[in-house]
């Protein structure tokens, strides 16, 4: 199965090579991390099969937020914590989009720009939830994830919302919810995207006095929408880790890859139909590598009743709100069959046997890592043994 890692140790360098002027330190370090994650130069463990008795190296994953073969032991990691942080009630999907006018500043300033967004999506949808005439709750919280990407590697920066359906009131005890009439929707979704044009534009402006903003049409739509997600703590969570640590491109979307382009499955949005689409190397690069944020910024943000400092509140709102008992956690299932092995003791399956059987011995370096590949490829097994002490000093081998 092609894989993304194999694309970039295949033409990464020559990309470099050509582009290394232009490219920035993050994208450099991410080419990196990507071409040696699972490999012998990470490092590694070496497990030991209690069913069959072999032993194999598991080696060390790269955990670079860009890197595809990641995201899913990312993903449940996360999700182990946040399911103690559901509430029992509705939740909705929003999602902020920003009109395609403003696409190129807001690449060209992401670390000021991009935190703008959030700010600006979470106050337009605070500020209308405590409107009375349509919740009046002075406080709401939400689950934010950036996403930059299209389904074919576009620039689109865009954030989606995972909102409680309801909030606190202006007492701080009493929880909202949003009415029986208007369960299909949080708030009006027209009135939401004014507010959230009119905020962004001032937070924008404000972060970068001196930078000039293109004009936008004043009737250009901004394209914001909400809408209920399926009922239930732990398909809640089920839909938020699709889009939580999600990368542009996933592993099994690729299709091929050969001296000058490379091939890769989407799906149109417009009719959901699958297609490929096929990009020079450099040009396909080019579009994964856009999408790497900078060091330093979260992609997944908290805002509101769900932020660590408000976890207290939340407590005491699981408990008003009905305690949620206890249930099996909810994890996500590998992208393909084909999955590299796991180092967690509940998903380590030997290569050999087929069993969840393989328990770490003991840790490797890259340097062991690489000799066992050496020695296994010249056919060699066994143990490597070091030299005798007296040999390793320096001074001759006694003797007998």
């Amino acid at each position: 199965m092609l894989e993304l890692a194999d694309v970039v140790r295949r033409h990464g360098a020559a990309y470099l090579e050509t582009h290394g002027a232009s490219v920035l330190p993050s994208h450099v370090r991410a080419l990196d991390a990507i071409a040696q994650c699972r490999t012998a130069a990470m490092g590694g463990h070496l497990a030991l099969c209690s069913e069959c008795g072999r032993e194999h190296v598991l080696y060390h994953s790269c955990r670079n937020r860009a890197c595809p073969r990641c995201g899913f032991d990312a993903t449940n990691r996360w999700l182990a914590k946040q399911r103690e942080l559901l509430l029992r009630v509705p939740y909705f999907h929003v999602v902020f989009t920003l009109p395609e006018e403003l696409r190129r500043i807001v690449r060209s300033h992401q670390k000021a720009l991009l935190s703008v967004l959030f700010r600006a999506a979470f106050d337009a949808l605070r500020s209308l939830c405590a409107d009375p005439h349509l919740l009046g709750a002075q406080e709401i919280g939400a689950l934010a994830v950036l996403h930059t990407w299209t389904r074919t590697l576009e620039w689109h920066p865009h954030v989606h919302m995972l909102v409680p359906g309801g909030g606190l009131a202006a007492d701080g005890q009493t929880w909202l919810s949003v009415p029986r009439r208007r369960k299909r929707y949080l708030v009006p979704e027209k009135a939401l995207a004014k507010r959230f044009r009119g905020r962004f534009l001032a937070l924008a402006r404000r972060a970068l006095p001196n930078v000039p903003f293109p004009e936008i049409p004043w009737e250009k739509r901004w394209v914001v929408f909400a809408k209920p997600v399926v009922h239930g703590s732990e398909r809640v969570l089920e839909y938020l880790g699709r889009y939580v640590h999600r990368t542009a491109l996933s592993g099994k979307a690729l299709l091929g890859c050969d001296e000058h382009t490379v091939t890769f499955r989407y799906r149109r949005s417009c009719d959901h139909q699958s297609r490929s689409m096929t990009l020079p190397v450099h040009e396909f690069l080019r579009r994964f590598l856009q999408h790497v944020p900078p060091k330093g910024f979260h992609r997944v943000r908290a805002f509101g009743l769900l932020h660590p400092e408000h976890r207290g509140t939340l407590r005491r709102l699981q408990l008003l709100l009905a305690p949620r008992e206890p249930s099996e956690s909810t994890t996500l299932e590998p992208s393909s069959p084909d999955a590299p092995i796991s180092t967690s003791p509940t998903r380590a399956t030997c290569p050999h046997c087929g069993r969840a059987a393989l328990s770490p011995v003991r840790r490797l370096s890259a340097e062991e890592c690489i000799a066992r590949q050496i020695f296994a490829a010249n056919g060699v097994t066994g143990t490597a043994r070091a030299p005798p002490l007296s040999c390793s000093r320096g001074q001759p081998e006694a003797r007998p």
